[in-house]
């Protein structure tokens, strides 16, 4: 056999920052900090600060493989960490901040975090955490010295800057197996503990380069990006990679996460493109609405998470000229599954057919494979109309969690093993473009068909009057199960009622999938990472007798 001539170079996370340093080494990164200023820096100079955090943690004592955890908003201090604990092979852990207070001591200890960054903001957190924290020898604010505390119940307090200051930055990152771990991302936990997926170097530059691709979400240097996705979310969903492998110009917003803050960064920063979850964007757009705002650099994002509103998608591309790329992924994926973007020949299509295929979540990207299949593991066809639990497998998907014995059950298709089982029920067109029903804990199932509670929450915020909504099951005698409607008025739209509501579902479904009924409420509950919680909002309502029942 001849094998191939070529180097061996192996995929390290620093190799990122050592491109962005040497090609781009100009390009700024801003970030809205914590203290209330805004930081401006290069990619060289970020480079640097992260060799320090390497030596930083050498001079801590923390060995290659050890995990260190942050607890921090997006900006370049949490940028710096990624690459100097992955980059000197120890392991990138992101706490969500978001959790409750048990699940992330859980989660610190299950991960056996040794050292814990933390922004200013989380300093009462850490201090209530502390005495649950078993492993954690070493606790760093992410701060200067000004901004430190004149006391805190934390045994050592370090000052990150401190810490960078006392380094010289001459640091050689070292070469070690590609398949090493460079970070943990735990999944949200709305059943039981959190699992935490362990990225290596490897899978973590190839879902970069993926992302990066012009049918994805077609990063380049010419871009400013803002991550409005949290990078304790997924890694942000692989941009502070991707945007050094490109040498972009990269935004970080901080805490500063209301619609006024996001509008005022991205006009001062001429930002072009920006990921997020629906229900930021929902913020966004009814403070633009309001004051009657619109962008003058702003022309892609990437929307995920959950669903993306077919009239959010409208708003924002007919309104204010921002393509949206909506996409589907998970924890366990990286997270970059599905895109969906149009091909050559969808230009021609009329707006409302392209928007259709536009809120589909999309097509594979080279990396991940996926399939539907019904109950016994085989293949259902890619007609656009056949739903099954949808299976994926690829380079950048977990085959096991962090601390458990056995892999994951992974299933077969078609008799051929090793498919993730993702928990969603899909369809597939014979284009290609999947399209999210449910997930297979959400379907409604009413007197043996299936309904779609995306759907019916889809046309529920097409209605003008509607901020919100969220569409569950509810016990029925005779049905088993019926949908139930949950709205958030908009304010202008106090007076929109049960009735006009269920119309409203006239002519845009069949009649027997239109909900049973409508509940008003203040607000809807959402998980840590932006989605709605429906599991929650199956316990409330569980008892809701519906009219005629």
């Amino acid at each position: 056999m001849l094998n191939g001539q070529m180097m061996q170079m192996p995929l390290l996370v620093s190799s990122l920052l050592e491109h962005a340093r040497r090609h781009a080494g100009d390009v700024e990164i801003v970030s809205r900090r914590v203290e209330g200023d805004t930081h401006r820096c290069t990619w060289a100079t970020l480079a640097r600060r992260a060799q320090q955090v390497a030596q930083a943690l050498d001079r801590l004592g923390c060995a290659a493989g050890e995990r260190i955890g942050t607890l921090a908003w997006n900006g370049h201090r949490h940028v710096e960490l990624y690459y100097g604990i992955s980059g000197s092979q120890r392991v990138c852990h992101t706490v969500n901040p978001r959790l409750f207070p048990e699940q992330i001591a859980w989660i610190i200890d299950d991960a056996a975090d040794t050292v814990l960054c933390f922004d200013l903001s989380f300093l009462p957190l850490v201090e209530q955490l502390a005495p649950q924290l078993h492993t954690v020898r070493h606790y760093v604010l992410m701060s200067d010295r000004a901004h430190m505390p004149a006391a805190s119940t934390l045994p050592g307090l370090l000052c990150y800057e401190d810490l960078l200051d006392a380094e010289s930055g001459h640091y050689a990152w070292p070469q070690f197996d590609e398949q090493a771990a460079a970070s943990i991302c735990y999944t949200s936990g709305t059943t039981g503990h959190p699992k935490g997926a362990v990225y290596s170097h490897r899978s973590t530059l190839l879902h970069a380069m993926a992302a990066a691709m012009p049918d994805a979400m077609n990063l380049s240097g010419n871009d400013v990006i803002l991550p409005v996705v949290p990078m304790f979310h997924v890694n942000a969903w692989g941009l502070p990679y991707a945007s050094a492998m490109v040498g972009a110009k990269l935004v970080l917003p901080g805490p500063h996460l209301d619609g006024a803050s996001l509008h005022a960064l991205f006009e001062s920063e001429q930002v072009t493109f920006s990921a997020g979850v629906p229900t930021v964007w929902l913020g966004l757009l009814t403070h633009m609405e309001r004051q009657q705002l619109r962008f003058s650099s702003f022309r892609r994002t990437v929307i995920g998470g959950s669903a993306c509103p077919p009239a959010m998608l409208h708003t924002l591309q007919q309104v204010h000229g921002v393509e949206v790329v909506h996409a589907w992924g998970m924890t366990e994926l990286s997270p970059l599954g599905t895109l969906s973007r149009l091909r050559r020949h969808h230009a021609d299509l009329p707006q409302e057919r392209r928007e259709a295929l536009q809120a589909k979540q999309g097509r594979s990207i080279y990396g991940v494979d996926m399939a539907i299949v019904d109950g016994q593991g085989q293949s259902l066809p890619w007609d656009g109309r056949s739903a099954g639990d949808l299976m994926v497998r690829g380079h950048w998907v977990v085959d096991s969690y962090l601390g458990q014995d056995a892999a994951l059950p992974l299933r077969a298709v078609d008799g051929q093993g090793g498919w993730f089982p993702t928990g969603d029920v899909a369809t597939i067109d014979a284009e290609g473009y999947m399209q999210i029903t449910d997930r297979s804990k959400d379907v409604i199932k009413s007197g043996g068909e299936w309904i779609s509670s995306i759907e019916l929450e889809n046309i529920a915020m097409a209605h003008p009057g509607v901020q919100e909504a969220a569409v569950v099951a509810v016990p029925h005698p005779k049905w088993d199960e019926r949908p139930l409607l949950v709205v958030v008025r908009k304010p202008e739209a106090a007076d929109l009622d049960r009735t006009a509501m269920l119309g409203f579902y006239e002519g845009r479904i069949a009649k027997w999938q239109i909900p049973d009924d409508v509940v008003f409420v203040e607000s809807l509950p959402h998980t840590a990472t932006g989605k709605l919680l429906k599991l929650k909002l199956r316990e409330q309502f569980r008892q809701h007798r519906l009219p005629g029942a």
